[in-house]
């Protein structure tokens, strides 16, 4: 059995789409356990809490407060110790759950992950991780998604370890290949982090801990032209709300042909079935999941505004993760690139004190 706590009040709509996504899940998912914390009165009042209830491979755990969307971090760690998302990692540091999964506040979730779990050792900062669709039918992995606006070259090289290490994970993929993500190909271009970055990818090509491809630009993303994009968070989470913004697009525009003029609605009749598959295939609610990586646990962010469908696709994505050993491959990850990453920590300390 793989066990999930979910913190059932997370998110823009809480229960109303937490709930129905974990019973449809455990329909699909004969080997899962839910853990589902929540307020006990917010959960009741739900139609879906009755058949969860009577479901043998779901139980329930008490937490006092939510989380808010609009919570400071100080406010969800210092004063909201109880919170149906703390509660929910928790299960996790107490090994009564493999993984969690939340749709609350990232800053919050990040934040309270990793004062609870703490990191791996060799890791600075954890970092968010989700598939974006591309053009080859499969998903490029990318990471910073906003955890870490301000990265060092150190974290860029830490991110590419772990995005590794997930990849592999989840795809079986041993030797995933990493793109940095820059203005150009040329190893000339770029800031001065992302050059060093650049260098200290190549160093871990070298050594055999990556399987660098070189710089990248924002189009390989959708290309598909590796497997792994790396970026500070700031760029991550901007591609990641214009991909978003795609599959918006794109069902607006199927949407718009059939109201046009009889001659476009019969073309839109005809082109319907390879719009539909194209929306279908960069609709983000199916690649909705990210891996907070680089904790001693298991959490994965849904996006707030998640419905039921997105939602259920995280529950599957932190399955997936706690079933093909995640949390043991990025560890293996880090100890096989420790002394890469252990010659690069002066340097990081360097960085951090002069922003500082």
């Amino acid at each position: 059995m793989i066990r999930i706590a979910v913190d059932a009040m997370g998110g823009d709509f809480g229960p109303q789409v937490t709930l129905p996504a974990c019973l449809a899940f455990l329909d699909k998912q004969p080997q899962a356990q839910l853990l589902l914390v929540g307020l006990p009165a917010s959960l009741e009042a739900h139609p879906a809490f009755a058949p969860l209830k009577l479901h043998p491979r779901c139980a329930f755990v008490a937490a006092d407060e939510v989380v808010g969307m609009d919570d400071s971090i100080e406010v969800a760690l210092r004063r909201k110790k109880n919170s149906s998302m703390r509660v929910a990692i928790n299960q996790v540091k107490e090994g009564a759950a493999d993984v969690a999964v939340s749709a609350g506040n990232t800053g919050a979730l990040m934040a309270i992950a990793r004062y609870v779990l703490k990191t791996l050792d060799g890791i600075d900062r954890p970092a968010i991780a989700t598939q974006l669709p591309n053009a080859k039918g499969e998903a490029t992995t990318m990471l910073d998604l906003g955890a870490n606006v301000d990265c060092t070259a150190e974290h860029l090289l830490q991110f590419a370890v772990m995005g590794s290490a997930l990849v592999s994970a989840i795809s079986g993929r041993p030797e995933p290949s990493v793109g940095l993500l820059n203005i150009g190909e040329e190893v000339i271009k770029g800031n001065e982090v992302i050059k060093r970055a650049g260098e200290l990818l190549r160093a871990a090509g070298q050594a055999g801990d990556l399987n660098f491809h070189g710089n990248v630009e924002g189009n390989d993303i959708f290309k598909g032209t590796t497997d792994i994009v790396v970026c500070d968070g700031f760029v991550g989470n901007v591609a990641l709300k214009a991909s978003e913004g795609l599959a918006t697009m794109i069902g607006g525009f199927i949407k718009a042909e059939f109201s046009r003029s009889l001659f476009t609605k019969l073309a839109a009749i005809f082109a319907y079935p390879v719009l539909s598959a194209f929306k279908k295939r960069v609709d983000h609610r199916r690649y909705n999941g990210a891996a907070l990586l680089g904790l001693r646990g298991l959490v994965f962010k849904s996006h707030g505004s998640a419905d039921v469908l997105a939602f259920e696709t995280a529950l599957c994505r932190a399955y997936d993760a706690a079933g093909h050993g995640l949390l043991d491959k990025v560890r293996e990850r880090i100890a096989h690139a420790a002394p890469l990453l252990a010659s690069s920590a002066p340097d990081a300390a360097h960085a951090e004190a002069v922003r500082a």
